[in-house]
Protein backbone atom coordinates (compact mmCIF):
# COMPACT_ATOMS: atom_id res chain seq x y z
CA UNK A 1 0.00 0.00 0.00
CA UNK A 2 1.31 3.52 -0.82
CA UNK A 3 2.31 5.91 1.93
CA UNK A 4 1.02 9.48 1.86
CA UNK A 5 2.70 12.30 3.76
CA UNK A 6 1.57 15.86 4.39
CA UNK A 7 1.97 18.78 6.76
CA UNK A 8 -1.06 19.64 8.88
CA UNK A 9 -2.08 21.96 11.68
CA UNK A 10 -3.48 19.90 14.54
CA UNK A 11 -6.36 22.06 15.72
CA UNK A 12 -7.52 19.56 18.36
CA UNK A 13 -5.45 21.24 21.07
CA UNK A 14 -4.78 24.96 21.21
CA UNK A 15 -2.01 26.30 23.40
CA UNK A 16 -3.90 28.74 25.59
CA UNK A 17 -0.90 30.97 26.26
CA UNK A 18 -0.17 31.70 22.59
CA UNK A 19 -3.36 30.69 20.78
CA UNK A 20 -1.22 28.53 18.46
CA UNK A 21 -1.56 24.90 17.39
CA UNK A 22 1.13 22.25 16.82
CA UNK A 23 2.28 21.67 13.24
CA UNK A 24 2.58 17.95 12.55
CA UNK A 25 3.77 15.56 9.89
CA UNK A 26 0.85 13.33 8.93
CA UNK A 27 1.81 9.88 7.63
CA UNK A 28 -0.95 7.59 6.35
CA UNK A 29 -0.25 3.96 5.52
CA UNK A 30 -2.87 1.34 4.75
CA UNK A 31 -5.59 3.79 5.93
CA UNK A 32 -3.85 4.17 9.31
CA UNK A 33 -2.80 7.73 10.23
CA UNK A 34 0.16 8.61 12.43
CA UNK A 35 1.10 12.15 13.46
CA UNK A 36 4.53 13.43 14.45
CA UNK A 37 4.79 16.79 16.16
CA UNK A 38 7.32 19.24 14.73
CA UNK A 39 9.03 22.03 16.65
CA UNK A 40 6.67 24.58 15.10
CA UNK A 41 3.46 26.00 16.56
CA UNK A 42 1.35 28.30 14.40
CA UNK A 43 -1.97 30.07 14.55
CA UNK A 44 -4.62 29.17 11.98
CA UNK A 45 -3.99 32.47 10.19
CA UNK A 46 -0.22 31.97 9.98
CA UNK A 47 -0.61 28.39 8.77
CA UNK A 48 -2.83 29.60 5.91
CA UNK A 49 -0.20 32.20 5.00
CA UNK A 50 2.46 29.53 4.34
CA UNK A 51 1.37 29.32 0.71
CA UNK A 52 1.52 33.10 0.22
CA UNK A 53 4.33 34.59 -1.93
CA UNK A 54 5.38 37.13 0.66
CA UNK A 55 6.01 36.15 4.27
CA UNK A 56 7.72 37.45 7.36
CA UNK A 57 11.23 36.15 7.85
CA UNK A 58 10.11 33.82 10.66
CA UNK A 59 7.25 32.34 8.64
CA UNK A 60 9.43 31.97 5.55
CA UNK A 61 12.04 30.12 7.58
CA UNK A 62 9.36 27.80 8.99
CA UNK A 63 7.86 27.17 5.53
CA UNK A 64 11.21 26.35 3.93
CA UNK A 65 12.16 24.08 6.80
CA UNK A 66 8.83 22.22 6.65
CA UNK A 67 9.02 21.80 2.85
CA UNK A 68 12.54 20.36 3.07
CA UNK A 69 11.50 18.08 5.90
CA UNK A 70 8.49 16.80 3.94
CA UNK A 71 10.66 15.94 0.91
CA UNK A 72 13.14 14.10 3.13
CA UNK A 73 10.31 12.23 4.85
CA UNK A 74 8.88 11.11 1.52
CA UNK A 75 12.30 9.81 0.45
CA UNK A 76 12.73 7.97 3.75
CA UNK A 77 9.28 6.37 3.48
CA UNK A 78 10.03 5.09 -0.04
CA UNK A 79 13.23 3.43 1.15
CA UNK A 80 11.45 1.39 3.84
CA UNK A 81 10.15 -1.80 2.22
CA UNK A 82 7.77 -2.99 3.47
CA UNK A 83 6.79 0.22 5.19
CA UNK A 84 6.32 0.12 8.96
CA UNK A 85 5.72 3.03 11.31
CA UNK A 86 8.26 1.86 13.86
CA UNK A 87 10.96 1.62 11.20
CA UNK A 88 10.05 5.06 9.86
CA UNK A 89 10.22 6.52 13.36
CA UNK A 90 13.59 4.92 14.07
CA UNK A 91 15.01 5.91 10.69
CA UNK A 92 13.63 9.44 10.30
CA UNK A 93 11.86 10.82 13.39
CA UNK A 94 14.09 9.82 16.30
CA UNK A 95 16.92 12.31 16.89
CA UNK A 96 15.58 14.58 14.14
CA UNK A 97 15.88 18.17 15.49
CA UNK A 98 12.76 19.24 13.58
CA UNK A 99 10.56 16.98 15.73
CA UNK A 100 9.71 17.23 19.38
CA UNK A 101 10.71 14.13 21.37
CA UNK A 102 7.74 11.81 21.57
CA UNK A 103 6.43 10.51 24.85
CA UNK A 104 7.98 7.20 25.73
CA UNK A 105 4.62 5.44 25.62
CA UNK A 106 4.08 6.73 22.10
CA UNK A 107 7.50 5.68 20.87
CA UNK A 108 7.30 2.14 22.03
CA UNK A 109 4.26 0.38 23.34
CA UNK A 110 6.38 -2.23 25.07
CA UNK A 111 8.65 0.30 26.73
CA UNK A 112 6.34 0.73 29.71
CA UNK A 113 7.42 -2.62 31.10
CA UNK A 114 10.61 -1.09 32.56
CA UNK A 115 12.15 -3.27 35.23
CA UNK A 116 8.80 -4.66 36.33
CA UNK A 117 8.68 -8.46 36.30
CA UNK A 118 5.45 -9.55 34.63
CA UNK A 119 6.27 -13.26 34.66
CA UNK A 120 4.22 -14.01 37.84
CA UNK A 121 1.18 -12.52 36.11
CA UNK A 122 1.39 -14.34 32.79
CA UNK A 123 -0.67 -17.29 33.99
CA UNK A 124 -3.68 -15.09 34.74
CA UNK A 125 -2.99 -12.58 31.97
CA UNK A 126 -2.50 -14.32 28.59
CA UNK A 127 -2.89 -10.88 26.97
CA UNK A 128 0.70 -10.19 28.07
CA UNK A 129 1.84 -12.70 25.43
CA UNK A 130 -0.69 -11.66 22.81
CA UNK A 131 0.75 -11.14 19.32
CA UNK A 132 0.16 -7.81 17.59
CA UNK A 133 0.04 -8.28 13.81
CA UNK A 134 -0.28 -4.53 13.27
CA UNK A 135 0.58 -1.41 15.24
CA UNK A 136 -3.01 -0.20 15.06
CA UNK A 137 -4.72 -3.35 16.39
CA UNK A 138 -6.80 -3.07 19.54
CA UNK A 139 -4.54 -5.64 21.23
CA UNK A 140 -1.67 -3.13 21.24
CA UNK A 141 -3.38 -0.57 23.44
CA UNK A 142 -5.25 -3.16 25.52
CA UNK A 143 -1.99 -4.97 26.38
CA UNK A 144 -0.23 -1.68 27.13
CA UNK A 145 -2.98 -0.53 29.47
CA UNK A 146 -3.30 -3.89 31.21
CA UNK A 147 0.42 -3.71 31.98
CA UNK A 148 -0.03 -0.27 33.48
CA UNK A 149 -2.90 -1.48 35.65
CA UNK A 150 -0.85 -4.45 36.86
CA UNK A 151 2.04 -2.16 37.78
CA UNK A 152 -0.39 0.02 39.75
CA UNK A 153 -1.69 -3.05 41.59
CA UNK A 154 -5.20 -2.67 40.09
CA UNK A 155 -5.63 -6.35 39.33
CA UNK A 156 -9.43 -6.32 39.19
CA UNK A 157 -9.44 -3.55 36.59
CA UNK A 158 -6.70 -5.29 34.61
CA UNK A 159 -8.79 -8.47 34.48
CA UNK A 160 -11.85 -6.49 33.36
CA UNK A 161 -9.92 -4.94 30.46
CA UNK A 162 -8.50 -8.32 29.50
CA UNK A 163 -11.99 -9.85 29.56
CA UNK A 164 -13.23 -7.10 27.25
CA UNK A 165 -10.38 -7.70 24.80
CA UNK A 166 -10.98 -11.45 24.57
CA UNK A 167 -14.72 -10.93 24.19
CA UNK A 168 -14.08 -8.58 21.26
CA UNK A 169 -11.51 -10.97 19.81
CA UNK A 170 -14.02 -13.82 20.00
CA UNK A 171 -16.52 -11.59 18.19
CA UNK A 172 -14.46 -10.50 15.18
CA UNK A 173 -10.80 -11.11 15.95
CA UNK A 174 -8.06 -8.63 16.80
CA UNK A 175 -9.66 -5.70 15.01
CA UNK A 176 -7.98 -2.52 13.84
CA UNK A 177 -9.21 0.69 15.42
CA UNK A 178 -10.37 1.93 12.02
CA UNK A 179 -12.81 -1.01 11.95
CA UNK A 180 -14.34 -0.16 15.34
CA UNK A 181 -17.25 1.86 13.98
CA UNK A 182 -20.78 2.48 15.29
CA UNK A 183 -21.89 -0.39 13.05
CA UNK A 184 -19.25 -2.69 14.55
CA UNK A 185 -20.42 -1.78 18.05
CA UNK A 186 -24.08 -2.39 17.22
CA UNK A 187 -23.20 -5.77 15.74
CA UNK A 188 -21.18 -6.61 18.85
CA UNK A 189 -24.11 -5.69 21.10
CA UNK A 190 -26.43 -7.91 19.04
CA UNK A 191 -23.87 -10.72 19.15
CA UNK A 192 -23.74 -10.44 22.94
CA UNK A 193 -27.52 -10.25 23.35
CA UNK A 194 -27.94 -13.30 21.09
CA UNK A 195 -25.82 -15.14 23.66
CA UNK A 196 -28.21 -14.16 26.45
CA UNK A 197 -25.95 -11.42 27.84
CA UNK A 198 -27.74 -8.58 29.60
CA UNK A 199 -27.53 -4.91 28.70
CA UNK A 200 -25.49 -4.47 31.86
CA UNK A 201 -22.90 -7.02 30.65
CA UNK A 202 -22.68 -5.33 27.26
CA UNK A 203 -22.02 -2.03 29.03
CA UNK A 204 -19.40 -3.59 31.29
CA UNK A 205 -17.50 -4.77 28.19
CA UNK A 206 -17.86 -1.63 26.10
CA UNK A 207 -16.86 0.97 28.67
CA UNK A 208 -13.26 -0.35 28.75
CA UNK A 209 -13.22 -0.33 24.93
CA UNK A 210 -14.28 3.32 24.98
CA UNK A 211 -11.37 4.15 27.28
CA UNK A 212 -8.97 2.20 25.07
CA UNK A 213 -10.23 4.02 21.98
CA UNK A 214 -9.57 7.38 23.67
CA UNK A 215 -6.03 6.25 24.45
CA UNK A 216 -5.56 5.22 20.82
CA UNK A 217 -6.51 8.77 19.81
CA UNK A 218 -4.88 10.89 22.50
CA UNK A 219 -1.78 8.92 23.44
CA UNK A 220 -0.91 6.72 20.47
CA UNK A 221 -2.20 8.81 17.55
CA UNK A 222 -3.49 5.64 15.90
CA UNK A 223 -6.80 7.08 14.75
CA UNK A 224 -8.18 10.61 14.29
CA UNK A 225 -10.77 11.99 16.68
CA UNK A 226 -13.32 12.24 13.87
CA UNK A 227 -13.46 8.41 13.79
CA UNK A 228 -14.56 8.23 17.44
CA UNK A 229 -17.57 5.87 17.34
CA UNK A 230 -19.18 6.62 20.70
CA UNK A 231 -21.69 9.32 21.61
CA UNK A 232 -24.88 10.90 20.35
CA UNK A 233 -25.82 10.08 16.77
CA UNK A 234 -23.12 7.41 16.78
CA UNK A 235 -23.24 4.57 19.31
CA UNK A 236 -24.47 4.89 22.88
CA UNK A 237 -23.36 2.25 25.35
CA UNK A 238 -26.48 0.62 26.82
CA UNK A 239 -27.24 1.24 30.46
CA UNK A 240 -29.53 -0.65 32.75
CA UNK A 241 -31.64 0.63 35.60
CA UNK A 242 -29.88 0.27 38.93
CA UNK A 243 -31.96 -2.31 40.77
CA UNK A 244 -31.93 -1.47 44.45
CA UNK A 245 -30.44 -4.25 46.56
CA UNK A 246 -31.66 -3.17 49.99
CA UNK A 247 -33.03 -5.47 52.66
CA UNK A 248 -36.07 -4.66 54.74
CA UNK A 249 -35.56 -3.79 58.40
CA UNK A 250 -37.17 -7.04 59.54
CA UNK A 251 -34.70 -9.05 57.45
CA UNK A 252 -31.75 -7.18 58.96
CA UNK A 253 -33.13 -7.94 62.40
CA UNK A 254 -33.34 -11.66 61.58
CA UNK A 255 -29.72 -11.68 60.40
CA UNK A 256 -28.55 -9.76 63.47
CA UNK A 257 -30.25 -12.13 65.92
CA UNK A 258 -29.41 -15.28 63.97
CA UNK A 259 -27.94 -17.80 66.40
CA UNK A 260 -25.72 -20.69 65.33
CA UNK A 261 -23.02 -22.98 66.64
CA UNK A 262 -21.38 -23.04 63.21
CA UNK A 263 -18.27 -20.86 63.52
CA UNK A 264 -18.04 -20.18 59.78
CA UNK A 265 -21.69 -19.08 59.62
CA UNK A 266 -21.20 -16.87 62.65
CA UNK A 267 -18.05 -15.34 61.18
CA UNK A 268 -19.67 -14.69 57.79
CA UNK A 269 -22.72 -13.12 59.47
CA UNK A 270 -20.47 -10.85 61.56
CA UNK A 271 -18.44 -9.73 58.55
CA UNK A 272 -21.67 -8.97 56.68
CA UNK A 273 -22.95 -6.91 59.60
CA UNK A 274 -19.58 -5.14 59.86
CA UNK A 275 -19.90 -3.98 56.24
CA UNK A 276 -23.43 -2.76 57.00
CA UNK A 277 -22.59 -0.94 60.23
CA UNK A 278 -19.43 0.58 58.74
CA UNK A 279 -21.21 2.83 56.21
CA UNK A 280 -21.82 -0.03 53.77
CA UNK A 281 -18.10 -0.69 53.53
CA UNK A 282 -16.81 -2.62 50.50
CA UNK A 283 -15.27 -6.02 51.43
CA UNK A 284 -11.99 -5.01 49.76
CA UNK A 285 -11.77 -1.90 51.92
CA UNK A 286 -12.48 -3.98 55.01
CA UNK A 287 -9.73 -6.43 54.04
CA UNK A 288 -7.26 -3.56 53.58
CA UNK A 289 -8.02 -1.95 56.95
CA UNK A 290 -5.02 -1.70 59.25
CA UNK A 291 -4.96 -0.86 62.94
CA UNK A 292 -3.53 2.55 62.09
CA UNK A 293 -6.92 3.29 60.51
CA UNK A 294 -8.43 3.27 64.00
CA UNK A 295 -8.20 6.84 65.26
CA UNK A 296 -9.80 7.14 68.68
CA UNK A 297 -13.49 6.35 68.40
CA UNK A 298 -13.42 6.21 64.61
CA UNK A 299 -12.17 4.17 61.67
CA UNK A 300 -10.81 6.53 59.01
CA UNK A 301 -9.96 5.14 55.56
CA UNK A 302 -9.98 5.90 51.85
CA UNK A 303 -11.83 3.71 49.37
CA UNK A 304 -9.46 1.62 47.28
CA UNK A 305 -11.77 2.16 44.30
CA UNK A 306 -11.27 5.93 44.25
CA UNK A 307 -7.78 6.40 45.71
CA UNK A 308 -6.21 7.17 42.33
CA UNK A 309 -8.95 9.47 41.06
CA UNK A 310 -9.09 11.46 44.33
CA UNK A 311 -5.34 11.60 44.94
CA UNK A 312 -5.25 15.40 44.73
CA UNK A 313 -8.44 15.77 46.75
CA UNK A 314 -8.67 12.74 49.06
CA UNK A 315 -12.06 12.00 50.55
CA UNK A 316 -11.55 9.92 53.69
CA UNK A 317 -14.53 8.07 55.11
CA UNK A 318 -15.10 8.25 58.84
CA UNK A 319 -16.93 5.43 60.62
CA UNK A 320 -17.93 5.68 64.26
CA UNK A 321 -16.95 2.52 66.12
CA UNK A 322 -20.20 1.33 67.67
CA UNK A 323 -20.39 -1.43 70.25
CA UNK A 324 -21.28 -3.91 67.49
CA UNK A 325 -18.33 -2.90 65.31
CA UNK A 326 -15.94 -3.15 68.25
CA UNK A 327 -17.36 -6.54 69.23
CA UNK A 328 -16.80 -7.90 65.70
CA UNK A 329 -13.21 -6.61 65.67
CA UNK A 330 -12.61 -8.18 69.10
CA UNK A 331 -14.06 -11.53 67.98
CA UNK A 332 -12.39 -11.90 64.58
CA UNK A 333 -9.62 -9.32 64.39
CA UNK A 334 -5.88 -10.03 64.51
CA UNK A 335 -4.54 -10.06 68.05
CA UNK A 336 -1.36 -8.29 66.95
CA UNK A 337 -2.55 -4.69 66.92
CA UNK A 338 0.60 -3.14 65.48
CA UNK A 339 -0.33 -0.04 63.45
CA UNK A 340 0.82 -1.62 60.17
CA UNK A 341 -0.95 -4.94 60.74
CA UNK A 342 -4.28 -5.69 59.11
CA UNK A 343 -7.34 -5.56 61.38
CA UNK A 344 -8.82 -8.76 59.96
CA UNK A 345 -6.94 -11.96 59.01
CA UNK A 346 -7.93 -11.78 55.35
CA UNK A 347 -4.63 -10.56 53.90
CA UNK A 348 -1.06 -11.13 55.01
CA UNK A 349 1.76 -8.63 55.03
CA UNK A 350 4.03 -9.01 52.00
CA UNK A 351 1.38 -10.29 49.59
CA UNK A 352 1.68 -9.29 45.94
CA UNK A 353 -1.24 -7.38 44.38
CA UNK A 354 -2.22 -10.56 42.54
CA UNK A 355 -2.23 -12.57 45.79
CA UNK A 356 -4.26 -9.83 47.47
CA UNK A 357 -6.80 -9.85 44.65
CA UNK A 358 -7.49 -13.57 44.89
CA UNK A 359 -7.45 -13.56 48.70
CA UNK A 360 -10.15 -10.86 48.70
CA UNK A 361 -12.09 -12.74 46.03
CA UNK A 362 -11.99 -15.89 48.19
CA UNK A 363 -13.06 -13.86 51.23
CA UNK A 364 -16.11 -12.44 49.43
CA UNK A 365 -17.05 -15.94 48.24
CA UNK A 366 -16.70 -17.24 51.81
CA UNK A 367 -19.11 -14.61 53.12
CA UNK A 368 -21.60 -14.86 50.26
CA UNK A 369 -21.78 -18.66 50.26
CA UNK A 370 -22.51 -18.83 53.98
CA UNK A 371 -24.88 -15.88 53.95
CA UNK A 372 -26.86 -17.67 51.25
CA UNK A 373 -27.35 -20.63 53.62
CA UNK A 374 -28.25 -18.32 56.51
CA UNK A 375 -30.85 -16.47 54.44
CA UNK A 376 -32.29 -19.78 53.31
CA UNK A 377 -32.67 -20.85 56.95
CA UNK A 378 -34.26 -17.51 57.83
CA UNK A 379 -36.53 -17.66 54.78
CA UNK A 380 -35.49 -14.21 53.57
CA UNK A 381 -34.13 -12.98 50.24
CA UNK A 382 -30.53 -13.84 49.44
CA UNK A 383 -28.23 -11.13 50.84
CA UNK A 384 -24.79 -10.90 49.25
CA UNK A 385 -22.15 -8.41 50.34
CA UNK A 386 -23.35 -5.83 47.80
CA UNK A 387 -26.64 -5.57 49.68
CA UNK A 388 -24.94 -3.99 52.69
CA UNK A 389 -24.09 -0.77 50.85
CA UNK A 390 -27.56 -0.30 49.37
CA UNK A 391 -29.20 -1.26 52.65
CA UNK A 392 -27.09 1.22 54.61
CA UNK A 393 -27.93 4.09 52.26
CA UNK A 394 -31.64 3.19 52.30
CA UNK A 395 -31.68 3.07 56.11
CA UNK A 396 -30.01 6.47 56.28
CA UNK A 397 -32.49 7.97 53.82
CA UNK A 398 -35.49 6.58 55.67
CA UNK A 399 -34.03 7.89 58.92
CA UNK A 400 -34.01 11.41 57.53
CA UNK A 401 -30.30 11.80 56.70
CA UNK A 402 -29.51 14.33 53.99
CA UNK A 403 -28.11 13.28 50.63
CA UNK A 404 -24.93 15.23 51.45
CA UNK A 405 -24.43 13.24 54.67
CA UNK A 406 -24.96 9.93 52.87
CA UNK A 407 -22.63 11.04 50.06
CA UNK A 408 -19.83 11.66 52.56
CA UNK A 409 -20.54 8.43 54.44
CA UNK A 410 -20.38 6.37 51.24
CA UNK A 411 -17.31 8.20 49.95
CA UNK A 412 -18.90 9.35 46.71
CA UNK A 413 -17.04 12.13 44.92
CA UNK A 414 -20.12 13.03 42.90
CA UNK A 415 -23.50 13.75 44.44
CA UNK A 416 -25.24 12.23 41.42
CA UNK A 417 -23.73 8.83 42.31
CA UNK A 418 -25.35 9.04 45.73
CA UNK A 419 -28.64 10.13 44.19
CA UNK A 420 -28.49 7.06 41.96
CA UNK A 421 -28.32 4.93 45.10
CA UNK A 422 -31.25 6.77 46.62
CA UNK A 423 -33.55 7.31 43.66
CA UNK A 424 -36.16 4.82 44.83
CA UNK A 425 -37.53 3.32 48.01
CA UNK A 426 -38.49 -0.27 48.58
CA UNK A 427 -41.87 -1.35 47.22
CA UNK A 428 -43.33 -1.68 50.70
CA UNK A 429 -42.43 1.94 51.42
CA UNK A 430 -44.13 3.02 48.20
CA UNK A 431 -47.23 1.10 49.27
CA UNK A 432 -47.06 2.79 52.66
CA UNK A 433 -46.88 6.25 51.09
CA UNK A 434 -49.69 5.40 48.68
CA UNK A 435 -51.80 4.45 51.67
CA UNK A 436 -51.20 7.84 53.26
CA UNK A 437 -52.84 9.49 50.26
CA UNK A 438 -56.16 8.01 51.32
CA UNK A 439 -55.67 8.35 55.08
CA UNK A 440 -58.64 10.72 55.21
CA UNK A 441 -60.96 7.80 54.53
CA UNK A 442 -62.84 6.46 57.53
CA UNK A 443 -62.32 2.85 58.45
CA UNK A 444 -66.10 2.36 58.71
CA UNK A 445 -68.03 3.92 55.85
CA UNK A 446 -70.96 6.14 56.88
CA UNK A 447 -74.51 4.82 56.57
CA UNK A 448 -75.92 5.19 53.14
CA UNK A 449 -78.29 8.12 52.87
CA UNK A 450 -81.37 7.46 50.87
CA UNK A 451 -82.09 10.39 48.63
CA UNK A 452 -85.75 10.75 47.67
CA UNK A 453 -86.57 11.90 44.26
CA UNK A 454 -87.92 15.43 44.34
CA UNK A 455 -90.09 16.69 41.58
CA UNK A 456 -89.43 20.27 40.75
CA UNK A 457 -92.28 22.07 39.25
CA UNK A 458 -91.34 24.86 36.98
CA UNK A 459 -93.93 27.50 36.92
Amino acid sequence: MPVSLSIELDTRRMKKRTGAYPVKLLVVHDSVPQRYQTIYDLSKEDFKKLSAPRLSSDLQKARDSLKDMLRSAETAAKEIRPFAFNEFERYFITANPLFKPRKQKQQNVEANSGEFDFSPYEGKFPILKESHPRADCISVVFAWYVKNLIKEGRIGSALNYQNTYYSLKKFQGNAQFVDVTPGYLRQYEKWMRDRNCSKSTVGINLRPLRSIYNLAIDEFNLIPRKNYPFGRRKYLIPTSKNIKKALAQDDISKIYYYDTDNIEYSQARDYWLFFFFANGMNPKDAALLRYRNIQGEFIVFERAKTQLTTRNDPKPITVYITEDIQAIIDRWGNKDKSPTNYIFPILQLGMTPLEEHYAIKAFVKFVNDRMAKICEELNIRKATTIYTRHTYSTFMKRSGASTEFIQEALGHADKSTTENYLDSFEKDVKKEFAGKLISFKKTTPPEKIEVAEVAVKVS
